[in-house]
């Protein structure tokens, strides 16, 4: 039974972030009241024909780019018979079933949109705040003693007409990526989509399969990943584990580079596509786009380069080329993110930057009782880093964990900007950008519930190997420290077993089996650089 007196949390959005936040509310002792402004759970991830009050979603046909096994959340895995890679509705059919299993829906007030978060006047010996919703045309007003902000990022679509001359005379139509829904409405039209994101290159295939012609622009070109890796493994489960982190850590970036630009080119030569960027692999995040050149080789897509002018009826490409009769331009320019709900002063932004304390605090607040959650760009799945996150701010909200000064946190702010500015080539959200195996063992050191290799080595070597050379999936943060999983282990040591249950869905022979199977020689690879860490640990003790 909770405690009366248990501190109360509005949970601003019920989406990917939202959810996790809200029950780690209730793993705390805390007493949350979540607000969403649209009718059901999902954010981002809820289909919907229609865009409605502003609300993002996403197109028809899209596809998740982060495996099962690495966007599950810690406590509850995704069900093996669940694809690896799943369509948005099997993405929000996992959410019911969190949401069903935690029993969230009954903390969650739907069509409730936030007006207004600011400060009680006694806010600095407080830390209250005061939130104004309203629902059905009414508005209320309420007492918090903390606020989870879960909103995302993906919340105002960037339409950057202005770089773009002779737009204003174009007769076409024109659009941004979050108004797509089908490919059908644009069936025999000529199309140019401009960006080369995840966005820009799925809608473009899924275009190109209906329209005459699809153009795709691009200004810098990018890296394009396969969501299949090494054996039919998910891409991320191969290469996001400690193991490798460890060695792109300490090998020469030029190396990694050299390795990652070799192996992506042995599948499509980029250059002869029209896809290969100035920068190197590791200066920007790739994309994930396994259609994007055979619907290249195809001719449905053709590459561009960046727009020079628009005419009334179409386009002046960088390089002289021009293309007539585009009947319409999709714009996949990404979005802007702003609260304009939270009181003026409390989020500082300055050239689509804002200073958190690890993406989550705002260190000039005289008590830490507002976090920010899943306002940040893992080269990974969101879930699992918004669930940390949550983990973390729910129990400095206790006073279970004190931040640093507001110096040392602006001091850290200012470190990890700097780092992105010199590791990656300026974009929109480069002040988001984090790397996936390093964040979360950040966030979870700092929540208290890293694993520690050294202890599990000594006292479950199975486990322990599977920690640090398995995939860097969410359950190993429930394996110590408050929140402690009985079932992580389990779950753990049985996430391979999931993966190809998904896809094993036509049983062979025996013999077959048998008769390919082969020795896998990065196990002597793996043996050695197990060896190499524990030496290292003992050589540090």
């Amino acid at each position: 039974m909770q405690d009366s007196m248990a501190k109360t949390v509005a949970v601003i959005g019920a989406g990917a972030s939202g959810l996790t936040a809200l029950k780690c509310c209730l793993d705390e002792g805390l007493q949350p009241r979540c607000f969403e402004r649209g009718d059901d759970i999902g954010g981002l991830w809820r289909f919907q024909e229609n865009d409605t009050d502003g609300q993002a979603s996403i197109y028809k046909s899209l596809t998740i780019n982060t495996s099962k096994e690495m966007m599950s959340y810690s406590d509850f895995p995704i069900p093996e018979d669940f694809p690896n890679y799943m369509h948005h509705s099997k993405v929000m059919e996992y959410f019911r079933m969190y949401a069903k299993h935690f029993d969230l829906l009954k903390y969650i007030r739907f069509k409730a949109t936030v007006c207004q978060v600011k400060k009680c006047p006694d806010f600095a010996i407080t830390g209250q705040w005061e939130v104004v919703t309203e629902m059905y045309g009414k508005q209320q007003s309420a007492i918090f003693d903390a606020v989870l902000v879960c909103t995302g990022h993906h919340i105002d679509p960037y339409l950057p007409l202005d770089s773009f001359p002779g737009i204003e005379k174009f007769k076409g139509k024109i659009i941004h990526s979050r108004e797509y829904k089908h490919p059908e409405k644009f069936r025999d039209q000529r199309l140019l989509v401009i960006g080369l994101g995840n966005s820009g290159a799925d809608i473009s295939v899924d275009l190109s399969h209906v329209t005459k012609q699809v153009f795709l622009s691009t200004r810098t070109g990018t890296w394009v990943v396969n969501r299949v890796s090494d054996d039919g493994y998910p891409l991320d489960v191969i290469h996001f584990t400690r193991f490798k982190n460890l060695l792109r850590h300490m090998l020469p970036t030029a190396l990694v580079n050299l390795w990652g630009e070799k192996k992506l080119n042995t599948r499509f030569n980029h250059e002869n596509y029209g896809i290969k960027p100035q920068h190197r692999f590791l200066s920007r995040y790739p994309i994930a786009a396994d259609d994007l050149p055979n619907a290249i080789i195809a001719g449905r897509v053709l590459m561009k380069p960046n727009v020079k002018e628009f005419t009334e009826r179409g386009v002046v490409f960088e390089d002289g080329s021009r293309e007539e009769n585009v009947d319409v331009v999709i714009f996949a320019t990404g979005y802007s993110y702003s609260f304009p709900f939270i009181e003026n002063g409390v989020i500082k932004t300055r050239n689509n930057h804002i200073p958190l304390y690890k993406f989550v605090f705002p260190p000039h607040l005289e008590k830490p009782t507002l976090a920010i959650i899943g306002l940040l760009q893992p080269l990974g799945a969101i879930m699992p880093v918004s669930e940390l996150q949550a983990r973390w701010a729910t129990r400095v909200f206790k006073g279970l964990i004190t931040l640093p000064s507001k110096d040392e946190m602006m001091a850290d702010i200012m470190k990890k900007m700097k780092y992105n500015e010199k590791r990656y080539v300026p974009s929109q959200h480069i002040s988001l950008q984090v790397q996936y195996v390093d964040h979360v063992d950040e966030l979870a050191f700092l929540a208290g519930v890293k694993p520690n290799l050294l202890r599990l080595f000594l006292t479950d070597p199975r486990l322990a190997w599977e920690v640090f050379f398995g995939p860097c999936s969410a359950m190993q943060f429930r394996l110590m420290g408050p929140g402690k999983w009985e079932g992580a282990r389990n779950a753990i040591l049985t996430q391979r077993e999931r993966i190809v249950k998904a896809t094993k869905t036509r049983a062979l022979p025996s013999y077959a089996d048998s008769a390919t199977a082969t020795w896998d020689p990065s196990l002597f690879i793996k043996v050695l650089g197990c060896l190499a860490v524990l030496a290292a640990i003992f050589a540090y003790l």
